[in-house]
């Protein structure tokens, strides 16, 4: 019996310690808390003197119904804040996803801007620039208005000029200037070109002529002038 008497105390005497200490933590806890709200206040009114003071110094007035009323809207507004917030998540979510993607563009741009540069590009846009220059320089505006009611016509000739056929007679026909011998063309008379006349190579040539102008003839006819 005394043996379980023993046994009781000492569970109760345990019991005791563990609820004096639960206390002793308790009553620290509360110390902190105290500690940590005078240093609140203090901090919160050397913000709040330093805060009055600022506005004194500004020459700033502030109405309580005012703020009354700025707090009533904020407050009001908590929904579109937090919807501006979701975007701005949104937004900062698809820079870190559109980052990546943009570095590599600006990586792949400034290679190709690299591989113009050392293929002359850069230097053929400024030589051209110059052609632009020299074009203003040596004609006026009313130069360019003629270009410009005229610009249909000559791009028809470059089109003409540009057919297979075409180019090909013009070649034809450079190639032969290129290659005749300016300093070694032999003298024709009278009498000998009328005897070259009448070579079927001759004859030829001057039908193509004769055809030529008069086709060259009637078109000039029945085109209207260009103005």
């Amino acid at each position: 019996m005394a043996e379980d008497t023993s046994k009781q105390i000492a569970e109760l005497n345990q019991k005791v310690d563990m609820i004096l200490e639960y206390v002793n933590q308790q009553r620290l806890k509360s110390q902190a808390v105290d500690d940590l709200v005078a240093d609140a206040s203090i901090i919160g009114k050397d913000v709040y003197d330093s805060t009055v003071k600022a506005l004194d110094d500004h020459e700033v007035v502030l109405d309580p119904d005012q703020l009354r009323e700025l707090g009533i809207r904020v407050a009001q507004n908590v929904g579109n804040f937090n919807s501006i917030l979701d975007t701005l998540g949104s937004a900062m979510d698809l820079m870190k996803d559109v980052g990546p993607i943009a570095n590599e563009v600006i990586i792949d741009t400034t290679k190709k801007l690299h591989e113009f540069e050392q293929k002359g590009y850069f230097e053929f846009l400024r030589e051209f620039g110059q052609i632009i220059d020299n074009i203003v320089i040596h004609y006026g505006v009313e130069d360019v208005r003629m270009l410009a009611d005229n610009v249909v016509a000559m791009l028809d000739v470059v089109k003409n000029l540009t057919q297979p056929d075409m180019l090909k007679s013009i070649d034809n026909a450079v190639r032969i200037f290129a290659n005749l011998e300016m300093d070694d063309i032999p003298e024709y008379s009278i009498f000998k070109v009328m005897r070259e006349m009448n070579t079927p190579e001759m004859k030829r040539t001057l039908g193509f002529f004769m055809t030529f102008l008069k086709n060259m003839s009637k078109n000039t006819i029945n085109q209207e002038p260009i103005n």
